[in-house]
């Protein structure tokens, strides 16, 4: 693969990976419109790495913050909202171990990722025109934890988006966009982290070149810009952009598959 072409994926995975648009539905759906062919698992582990980096650096205050203020005071609010994070983890961590395989094969293809970007996004749509909760992240309860986990677990479908569902499922239980959006990207950490040490298992040093290292630094430095433009944009803003490109990109892929 040239380095354009690795710029491109990890560009794709870098804003995917954030924005309330699929990720692993736009990897596939680039590969299949443009025609790249598959780089293998090594690259996969890079692009997810350059996404775990950027949300790692992004939040890198907050983190120290946080694990710091909950080894002082085990009961105090950064202690709380960290068991928190770790519940809601507990879902999506169960289904990617069990369905992983399962969900690859039975929903990738160009149609059904289409149908499922077409659908999640009457979802997003329904849900967040009901208006702006007041909640924030300290208010997270292990019972919202939970449910927002169960979301969480629904994005193994690709086209459904990881943000998206735990966004949707916070907005239903009372949170503001922007909260919504911060706790999401805390409960994307471990799961990209155990994502990623699952795909690494197979990984291989001798399959490595100069395109992992682009595909990396393209999913790191767009990640990083993506988490910051959504928290900015979710202070004012509603979802209904990204509800509309979703269906937009869902038909133009199904007329591409039924119009040669």
């Amino acid at each position: 693969m040239n380095i354009f072409d690795s710029i491109i994926l990890g560009f794709v995975q870098g804003v995917g990976e954030f924005l309330p648009i699929s990720s692993s539905a736009h990897l596939f759906l680039t590969s299949y419109i443009f025609n790249f062919k598959y780089q293998g698992l090594a690259f996969d582990v890079m692009l997810h790495i350059g996404t775990l980096f950027a949300i790692f650096i992004y939040f890198y205050r907050d983190i120290i913050s946080i694990i710091s203020n909950s080894i002082k005071d085990i009961r105090g609010k950064d202690a709380t909202f960290l068991i928190n994070i770790i519940i809601a983890t507990i879902p999506g961590g169960v289904c990617g171990v069990l369905l992983e395989h399962t969900a690859e094969n039975i929903f990738r293809t160009p149609i059904v990722i289409s149908l499922s970007l077409i659908f999640f996004s009457i979802v997003i749509y329904a849900v967040d025109r009901k208006g702006n909760g007041n909640k924030t992240e300290y208010e997270l309860t292990s019972r919202d934890a939970l449910i927002a986990g169960l979301f969480q677990a629904i994005a193994i479908i690709p086209g459904a988006s990881r943000s998206g569902m735990t966004i949707i499922a916070l907005l239903i239980l009372g949170y503001s966009r922007y909260s919504a959006a911060r706790i999401s990207f805390f409960m994307s950490m471990p799961i990209i982290f155990g994502a990623g040490l699952m795909e690494m298992r197979k990984f291989s040093i001798a399959s490595f070149d100069s395109s992992f290292i682009t595909a990396f630094v393209s999913s790191f430095v767009f990640g990083i810009l993506s988490i910051k433009f959504l928290l900015s944009y979710l202070k004012k803003n509603n979802l209904t952009p990204f509800v509309i490109y979703r269906i937009i990109l869902g038909c133009v892929v199904i007329a591409k598959y039924f119009i040669p």
